[in-house]
């Protein structure tokens, strides 16, 4: 109680500590006279409600917000008949009970996710996506979904789920976020990408498996100069827990940028774990200083792939320029060494801050960046080599089959995976001020988040997300996601034309780059690519 009364007293329990104060006032007014006795159980009631809000563990908001938080669930309960009474939706025109917070939040939960009525999307917008089911549809399959990832130079192949966490760092978010993600993934049988904050100790009690992000900071494996340690990354790829290595190249938020954690989140324990200064904005540079050329970077690779003892090392990449990318290819295939896995980043991803215009309108969006890789590894015969993985804006089992359909063999998420934890979107995850204790360095806040409590939910995002993703196969007539085609969905393009995805998009026969493409989007790019630089051929 007297923690309680302590915490009473800051700016998020305000209303709290004023009914508290208003309680105290009204029961010696009600000793003097009886009239003020109605008032005072009310105040006792409101009074018990937060006490109990403050001490329980399932609701974060409430932890945070104690009495306040109810106005907010009311207002939500409210929304739906509001919206239905004024035709209004919600902000990005799907509505509120349909949007992917509201599935998350209920996947997680183990809350009935269905609904009546039919679906309230306009079928008819041009925008509009479907998956084509079949008359003949099969048992949804009770198998886990996993993938080998390895290549022939791989000596210790993951066995990995297909879907995963998507890269989020210590630093961005707290603590008990990272611990309540890392035991969820544990129960689950799904890897934990770091983010380029590195492998921090919150990573490590709970044991789940861990895909260690290297990016231009070097982050838990950097020396003193802030430059690749060699000694200090062996050590650490070294431990059981961690089972892929990724190199981040650029991210969707903010590609071409570099990574940013604001100095109001760069707490002592951030600057010890990252080896720089507290309380000042910890920046990644915006390339690797480790590599300059494609071909140096095929070499990392390699470095990495022997210093981690023969398990898998890919990179992650935001598209951009294209006759970069190509150029990375062109070096695979002249120097014949490989990363095991690519993950494209779609630019309309991103979780925490980043500066508008990079979030808005900087780099390639995934569908478009997710083709371009996948045609570009078969196009120079070397897709069954490379596992490709997709992050941006994944949420639902639709989400996961339309894009395993047009390339990838894994998908991550980052935004949905926070929904579960109990990000509400508040938009402060930049000035430390996250009301769920997500985002945040605040010890106050973070003891929002109960790591148990929100473990589960993790969990039970992931297996109802794959249980939902296994139904909507199965009543394609399929019985695996690897069987997932572009032609078993359509999109509409206008009010009277219809097309498959197989019609819209190309998709590269095999070995056409190798014979000389005429593809307008390759044959340029192409041309221009060399392995010797990431700038475009002279003369071109």
């Amino acid at each position: 109680m007297p923690q309680i009364l302590g915490l009473a007293f800051t700016r998020r329990y305000g209303l709290y500590a004023a009914v508290l104060a208003a309680s105290v006032i009204l029961l010696v007014l009600s000793l003097a006279n009886s009239h003020f006795l109605p008032a005072f159980i009310v105040m006792l009631i409101l009074a018990g409600i937060g006490t109990y809000d403050v001490r329980q563990t399932h609701h974060s908001l409430r932890r945070n917000y104690p009495i306040a938080a109810h106005i907010r669930y009311l207002l939500e309960e409210m929304r739906p008949e509001i919206r239905q009474y004024f035709l209004e939706s919600d902000t990005d025109g799907v509505p509120f009970n349909r949007n992917e917070r509201s599935l998350v939040y209920q996947r997680a939960k183990g809350q009935l996710d269905k609904r009546p009525f039919g679906t309230e999307l306009d079928v008819y917008s041009a925008s509009f996506e479907w998956l084509n089911h079949s008359v003949a549809p099969k048992e949804p399959a009770t198998e886990p979904f996993r993938i080998t990832i390895g290549g022939p130079d791989c000596t210790q192949p993951y066995s990995a789920s297909i879907f995963n966490i998507s890269a989020m760092s210590f630093g961005a978010l707290s603590a008990a976020a990272i611990r309540a993600l890392n035991r969820g993934a544990k129960l689950g049988g799904f890897a934990h990408d770091t983010g380029e904050g590195g492998f921090s100790p919150h990573h490590r009690p709970e044991g789940g498996d861990i895909i260690w992000e290297i990016g231009s900071g070097y982050f838990g494996c950097r020396d003193e100069t802030g430059h690749f340690s060699p000694e200090r990354f062996a050590k650490q790829a070294a431990e059981p827990q961690v089972k892929m290595v990724e190199i981040k190249l650029s991210q969707g938020a903010k590609p071409g940028h570099g990574g940013v954690l604001p100095g109001a989140k760069v707490s002592p324990e951030i600057a010890q774990t990252r080896g720089v200064p507290e309380g000042v904005d910890c920046i990644s540079p915006a390339r690797h200083s480790a590599f300059s050329t494609p071909t140096e970077m095929m070499r990392f690779v390699a470095q990495l792939r022997t210093l981690c003892q023969g398990k898998p090392v890919g990179f992650k990449l935001c598209l951009g320029h294209p006759w970069e990318f190509l150029a990375i290819a062109k070096a695979m295939t002249e120097t014949g060494i490989y990363p095991d896995f690519i993950v494209v980043d779609g630019s309309e991803g991103g979780t925490g801050a980043a500066p508008l215009e990079f979030v808005d309108h900087i780099g390639m969006p995934l569908r478009e960046g997710l083709m371009f890789v996948h045609n570009t590894l078969v196009g120079l015969n070397i897709r069954e080599r490379i596992k490709i993985g997709a992050s941006g804006k994944i949420t639902a089992a639709f989400d996961l089959a339309r894009t395993l359909a047009i390339g990838a063999d894994w998908c991550n998420a980052a935004r949905g995976f926070m929904f579960a934890l109990g990000c509400i979107q508040s938009q402060n995850c930049h000035t430390d001020r996250c009301p769920t204790g997500v985002a945040t360095q605040d010890p106050i806040r973070q003891r929002a988040l109960v790591v148990p409590d929100k473990a589960q939910r993790v969990f039970n995002f992931h297996r109802s997300t794959v249980e939902a993703l296994a139904e909507v196969i199965a009543a394609a007539g399929l019985d695996h996601p690897s069987e997932l085609q572009p032609w078993h969905f359509s999109k509409r393009l206008g009010a009277v034309r219809v097309q498959t995805l197989d019609q819209i998009y190309r998709f590269m026969p095999p070995g056409e780059l190798l014979d000389g493409t005429e593809d307008p989007v390759f044959k340029d790019a192409w041309r221009m690519a060399r392995s010797d630089s990431f700038q475009p051929a002279a003369g071109t």
